[in-house]
């Protein structure tokens, strides 16, 4: 592992590769290019770059550059050092990209490039006053989402059709920012996630019940027994007998 603090001269070379521990690179001279997760930006002074825990990250300076980097310890040391801060920082560190310092900020970080950071109470302690900082400045965790809720009314009403503004009622939010929260929580849309859930009931029932194809496809909101089982085919790789047929099967090994 490498020490907590450390200067680094950055080149024209390109460096590309991932660690499993986060980094935060503080920019003191020069103009660093970075690209993190895909996202591309630059570390000058006064700002600083996130790496995530193993985000694939490569950097490189026509002209040269001078940085900190802060190579954050293993998850027990964020809990140790910055308890009532922790969880903060964990947010910080898990969202790539660049971030600018305030004025007090960009002072701590001068002040620690030119103190022996070798020294480990300096390079500990500095590390820790500087992510407590950059942590406090982090917006509170917003509420998730309430999926278990959700799931229910998609249960209670999967015989009819369902509308995204229904749902982003049960949330009290608007249709736009349900959607874009929903998307950023689950990696779906909801649309996508309602027909999931669809697709999860109507092979619960095929399962726990002699109730014909059609008719199960009709109870989760299906117009015909030939749309249920196209998309149930697209979306498990099996037919609902052939579901109903594995099922058997196993019952009797």
């Amino acid at each position: 592992m490498h020490p907590v603090l450390s200067l680094r001269q950055y080149r024209h070379e390109q460096i590309a590769h991932s660690h499993e521990h986060a980094q935060l690179v503080f920019g003191l001279s020069g103009c660093l290019d970075f690209e993190v997760a895909g996202q591309g930006c630059q570390v000058l002074s006064h700002s600083l770059a996130v790496v995530p825990p193993t985000a694939h990250h490569a950097c490189a300076s026509a002209a040269g550059s001078h940085c900190l980097v802060l190579d954050v310890p293993a998850d027990g040391w964020l809990q140790q050092r910055l308890g009532a801060h922790a969880d903060a920082g964990r947010r910080l560190l898990e969202r790539p990209g660049r971030v600018l310092l305030n004025p007090a900020q960009s002072q701590l970080v001068n002040w620690l490039a030119a103190s022996p950071i070798n020294d480990e109470v300096i390079a500990q302690q500095g590390a820790a006053l500087l992510l407590a900082s950059l942590s406090s400045s982090q917006p509170a965790a917003s509420p998730g989402l309430p999926l278990a809720a959700l799931d229910a009314h998609i249960a209670r009403h999967c015989a009819h059709p369902l509308q995204v503004a229904d749902l982003a009622r049960l949330c009290g939010l608007s249709v736009a920012r349900f959607h874009a929260r929903f998307l950023a929580e689950t990696g779906q849309t909801p649309m996508d996630y309602v027909r999931s859930r669809r697709l999860q009931l109507g092979r619960e029932l095929l399962l726990a019940s002699n109730l014909a194809v059609g008719e199960v496809a009709a109870r989760v909101g299906y117009a015909s027994q030939s749309a249920f089982t196209a998309a149930l085919t697209r979306q498990l790789g099996s037919t609902p007998r052939q579901l109903r047929r594995e099922s058997r099967d196993k019952s009797r090994e």
